[in-house]
């Protein structure tokens, strides 16, 4: 009719079909990384498994196995935490597109851009950097994960200086059986609780931080956090 104006579509029907694939891409990579998260979590279950196994395997057996595979798990979480920090990246994007692009849609609503998740999505693309810090990432980790492995590993150590060779009858005997050759026991289970105590710190200062990092300006983070927002 003369006079009445027609408003563009925010999408192209070409651009919605892009959209999707690209959907499909970022879904791929998110079970890509997240395959790789699994496998980390594998390795320390494993090598805790064999740890336990020799340690356990005779009264005579040293508990040391425990205390070098829970030096490893630390290793695994640095590993684990690094894999962690790309995973976010895919799987943050991922949700923008349930909530914001495929939602409207299931909806009824058709595509809807006035919340700006598409400029938010396009400078992610354009200015590609991590959303969490790798602390949080590993904090994220061990919440989840590998305080249970910890854990397991604190009592098994636990019960076997108590009950092997014999069952446990004074302090004195030990801080011998927690000895490691020259190194006094107690120094050794020092040690050991400083560790803990660390990985505590590590989940419980990590558990509210929700701060995007990396090599990127201020602006760059500001639309991390918006991204993560997003993807709520």
């Amino acid at each position: 009719m003369p006079g009445k104006t027609t408003e563009k579509a925010p999408l192209s029907t070409a651009e919605i079909g892009a959209l999707a694939h690209l959907y499909r891409g970022e879904m791929y990579r998110s079970k890509i990384w997240r395959t790789r998260l699994d496998m980390t979590t594998n390795w320390a279950v494993v090598t805790t498994g064999i740890a336990l196994s020799v340690t356990f395997s005779s009264r005579e057996a040293s508990p040391l196995p425990i205390v070098l595979v829970s030096l490893l798990l630390g290793v695994f979480l640095v590993f684990e935490g690094r894999r962690y920090r790309f995973f976010d990246i895919w799987r943050t994007r991922v949700r923008v597109f349930e909530n914001h692009f495929y939602g409207p849609i299931l909806r009824g609503k058709g595509v809807n851009t006035d919340n700006g998740w598409n400029e938010v999505m396009a400078n992610d693309y354009e200015t590609l950097h991590f959303h969490i810090s790798l602390p949080e990432a590993m904090g994220r980790r061990l919440r989840r994960n590998y305080s249970w492995i910890f854990g397991i590993q604190a009592i098994s150590y636990g019960g076997k200086l108590a009950i092997h060779p014999v069952p446990l009858a004074s302090l004195d005997e030990l801080w011998v059986r927690a000895a490691v050759g020259p190194i006094d026991g107690r120094l050794v289970l020092l040690a050991g609780a400083v560790w803990y105590l660390a990985l505590i710190t590590l989940a419980l200062a990590t558990l509210r931080g929700q701060k995007a990092v990396g090599r990127a300006l201020a602006q760059e983070h500001r639309n991390g956090d918006r991204m993560r927002t997003l993807a709520k």
